[in-house]
């Protein structure tokens, strides 16, 4: 990291692609020594040639030794932590009538448990600073998406613990952000794609007799909204703002997909379901 870095430090975690990586870059140029999550010696190489203000910091934020470690790494580095951006995530599909629970189990240990984790972890650190939180959620959190609920649910739960620890950080002048958006062009759509044989080997063959032509609607849905998807600079924009602004926003609702779900959410059940079905061109 450089002396340009005056603005202290920002830990992001899931930073090696996407959302992340895009996110790490942007805060580095903006001033902040920029701890970015990595699992693997690649990743690590790859975050650190983002910018000199980018140092890789190795973090599952599923193991809690490693979660422990990548604390006592920032806490030794002696530059003020303004910020947490829990980022990191992964989407697991299917549907919930076969999918095995331990897949189920892991959408939750990444998603949910593992961002809590991080999350206490760095509160020490944020609290003299008055630093602030982040979370990156979706639009699918507000509107959960059939064959793609364990993301869904994940990040349903996500939402409740942003508004919760919002109000009970307030009085530690820690501000909590939630970002939502709606489809964003990452890698994520390609994984998913790449993991479809993985799941489609999980499931009993009764799953497939059952939801076969359904499973090949969504993965079809999937690829229009990666075509549609927002630049990933646009959730970066909107991670430096809750940040950086001197009145940050509770919720970033991103994209206009991201609006009309917001508002296609709080539809009576009928039409929502009409809706949703219509759009996954689902029976």
């Amino acid at each position: 990291m450089t002396s340009a870095a005056s603005r202290g430090a920002v830990v992001v975690t899931g930073a090696s692609t996407g959302i992340g990586a895009s996110a790490a870059e942007r805060l580095a140029r903006d001033g902040f020594a920029v701890f970015a999550g990595v699992r693997s010696d690649a990743d690590a190489a790859s975050v650190e040639a983002l910018h000199p203000n980018v140092r890789s910091l190795r973090l599952d934020v599923t193991d809690p030794a490693s979660v422990a470690a990548a604390a006592t790494t920032v806490a030794g580095a002696n530059v003020p932590l303004r910020g947490l951006v829990n980022n990191a995530g992964i989407a697991v599909a299917g549907p919930l009538e076969f999918l095995p629970l331990d897949l189920l189990r892991r959408q939750f240990e990444v998603n949910f448990f593992g961002t809590l984790a991080v999350t206490q972890a760095f509160l020490p650190l944020l609290r003299p600073a008055r630093g602030r939180i982040v979370f990156v959620g979706s639009i699918s959190g507000r509107l959960a998406v059939p064959f793609i609920a364990p993301y869904s649910t994940s990040k349903f739960a996500l939402r409740a613990a942003a508004d919760a620890l919002r109000i009970e950080l307030r009085q530690a002048g820690i501000a909590v952000a939630l970002i939502e958006p709606s489809s964003v062009k990452t890698p994520i759509w390609q994984k998913g794609r790449d993991s479809k044989a993985e799941l489609l080997a999980a499931l009993p063959p009764e799953a497939l007799d059952a939801y076969g032509d359904q499973i090949e609607s969504v993965y079809a849905a999937t690829e229009g909204e990666e075509r549609g998807g927002m630049p990933v600079e646009l959730v970066s924009d909107a991670i430096a703002h809750a940040l950086t602004a001197s009145k940050p926003r509770a919720n970033y609702l991103l994209g206009a997909r991201g609006r009309a779900g917001a508002l296609l959410a709080v539809l009576p059940a009928s039409l929502r379901d009409r809706a949703v079905r219509r759009s996954m061109r689902l029976p």
